[in-house]
């Protein structure tokens, strides 16, 4: 604490942003404030009355750091910028925020709509984030503005716009400038001003029927039909225009902010955020923290934005010549009601959220607890392993190890194994004495806490003759397909786990996922293996080739259905050799 007593003597008295340190130079904190030497200060002083997360934030700072700013507005916008960039642990912060989609609307002559989880200065417009119901909203974009979705231009008229999705600007079925009006009511659209792309599409929709372009008419109509659709779904709740009206609610140590966006006077939609490390922060602080990370990525078009709880006078100053808006907390009327009906909605959110992990913890820990309390085992079973073979008569033999821990899938340990001992004749028992041999063949410390043999007592026989055999103490269960009973060692018969419990689902679980996995990697192999056959006797087709034809297409199908320009497009392909292969699938038609 020396250096940070020699530097608190030379604060300086002046806007800008601190940034707290621990031992190890790691940032713990970043905050902004209107005068640094008084701000920093604060932190440091016995008789300040801090919060228990303060206090131990600051019993963890080993140095820190300032960086002056013009104004306070300035520093507000470093703040945000630094807390994204190195996610303090002590900053209150939007739950996998770096998850949340956006919308972009593309900055090209013929713009397009596309999903995205980058927002970067492209000249395109970005509307967000969401944080559900994004791929909903595409879609509906999509039936009511036909944009386009391609990256480049076709030669040809695709399937989207035979199927009236897509306008065809790639071959000149619309010009640039109708294209662009669907582009600006899909912009005002996804603005919430849906009343005023109303009036815009009619009045197209007159004109071109004036101009006795029937058939645009009639697009222009059904344009307009859908959009009334949605907005008659919208709720009417004030005259005041264009707001943002926040909400807050706590339970059982998570925060929720809603968002309700109103926009012409309607609640257009909503949007729900968890706040991580908020601990006993009071709610204009959790307000702050969420305005500070939420407005710093979304485009605001809001006119007001309505809080739960008054901000700092500092803070509500700087927000507002920030964003450009007014901030307020409405203790009466229409506003009021809108933020309370926001704060009933996050509660509601959060109140289901306990209930889905409550739910989740009985599908997963719980299900480990019933499942030791039914097979009598020693320990918990907290790291599972599943074996499965898959194989069609005997070819392409492969067999898959899924992992569950505690209770749910980690898939980074799945393995996948190609069996070499019984190619070409069906042999499920030493199948499985194969690849239990190469998981378990030596004395390892990562042996998991239960093994599960998909089958009954013979595989379970099989594998335990290799298991015990290398040393292994592990329990070892089968799971016979046919009736679902768990097989156990040392006993012919099986046991039945209750239907309705969790430890069955759980098992049933396990088998799935390695059954899934096992058949997803027999089908590559198959695909891979008939596409060789296929492929044997085109001239200029090698194990090259064959291997970047099926990475590129998937299947074999595709590859057939492909012109000679997509063929020639394809790593280490020659115009030469697509031609070649054309015509040996041309000679192959009836």
């Amino acid at each position: 604490m020396d250096i940070v007593h020699e530097k608190l003597k030379t604060l300086p008295d002046a806007p800008g942003v601190y940034i707290m340190k621990d031992e190890r130079g790691k940032i713990i904190y970043v905050g902004k404030a209107v005068v640094l030497k008084n701000r920093v200060r604060q932190y440091f002083q016995s008789n300040r009355n801090h919060s228990a997360k303060v206090k131990a934030m600051v019993a963890r700072v080993a140095d820190f750091e300032t960086i002056v700013t013009a104004s306070e507005v300035e520093a507000l916008i470093l703040e945000c910028n630094l807390i994204k960039k190195h996610r303090p642990r002590y900053n209150i912060s939007l739950k996998d925020d770096k998850s949340y989609p956006y919308l972009q609307l593309t900055a090209e002559d013929f713009p397009r709509i596309v999903l995205t989880r980058r927002v970067i200065h492209d000249g395109s417009r970005y509307f967000g984030p969401y944080t559900g119901g994004v791929k909903e909203t595409v879609d509906l974009l999509r039936k009511i503005f036909p944009l386009r979705t391609c990256r480049t231009f076709a030669k040809r008229p695709c399937l989207e716009f035979h199927i009236k999705r897509c306008l065809a600007p790639c071959v000149g079925k619309i010009s640039r400038e109708d294209y662009m009006r669907f582009v600006n009511a899909a912009e005002k659209f996804l603005d919430g001003h849906t009343s005023q792309v109303e009036c815009d599409i009619a009045a197209q929709m007159k004109a071109a029927a004036s101009a006795l372009q029937f058939e645009r008419a009639a697009h222009l109509r059904d344009v307009l039909n859908a959009v009334r659709s949605v907005t008659a779904r919208q709720t009417i709740v004030t005259d005041a225009g264009d707001l943002d009206a926040v909400g807050l609610a706590r339970l059982d140590g998570e925060t929720c902010v809603q968002i309700f966006f109103v926009r012409d006077g309607k609640v257009i939609g909503r949007e729900n955020f968890l706040l991580g490390n908020v601990g006993d922060s009071d709610d204009a602080t959790a307000i702050t923290a969420f305005i500070k990370q939420y407005y710093s990525r979304a485009q605001l078009t809001a006119a007001e934005i309505l809080l739960p709880a008054a901000l700092a006078d500092d803070d509500a100053k700087v927000f507002g010549q920030w964003l450009g808006v007014k901030l307020s907390a409405p203790q009466r009327g229409v506003k009021r009601s809108l933020v309370e009906m926001a704060t009933r909605n996050a509660a509601k959110f959060l109140a289901e959220e306990s209930a889905r992990r409550l739910m989740r913890e009985a599908q997963t820990v719980g299900a480990v607890e019933e499942l030791r309390a039914a097979l009598n085992l020693e320990h918990l079973p907290r790291r599972m392993e599943c074996f499965d073979i898959s194989h069609i008569q005997g070819n392409e033999t492969v067999a898959s190890m899924v992992v569950f821990v505690n209770g749910a899938p980690d898939k980074k340990s799945y393995r996948r194994y190609k069996i070499r001992t019984t190619e070409g004749k069906p042999d499920d028992f030493e199948s499985m004495r194969e690849v239990t041999a190469r998981r378990y063949g030596k004395i390892s410390a990562d042996t998991p806490d239960l093994i599960v043999i998909d089958g009954g007592l013979g595989q379970l026989n099989a594998a335990l003759q290799i298991i015990r055999g290398a040393g292994h103490q592990t329990p070892v269960v089968g799971l016979a397909k046919q009736f679902e009973l768990i097989f156990v060692e040392g006993s012919s018969t099986p046991i039945e786990l209750p239907r309705s419990g969790q430890a069955l689902k759980l098992m049933q679980r396990i088998r799935d996922e390695a059954h899934r996995f096992a058949i997803t990697y027999h089908r590559k192999l198959r695909r891979a293996r008939n596409l060789k056959s296929q492929l044997d006797n085109v001239a200029g087709i090698g194990t090259k080739r064959r291997a970047e034809l099926l990475k590129h297409f998937g299947t074999l199908a595709k590859i057939k259905a492909a012109s000679v320009d997509e063929l020639a497009a394809v790593p280490s392909m020659t115009r030469v050799a697509a031609e070649s292969l054309k015509k040996f699938f041309a000679a192959q038609e009836p």
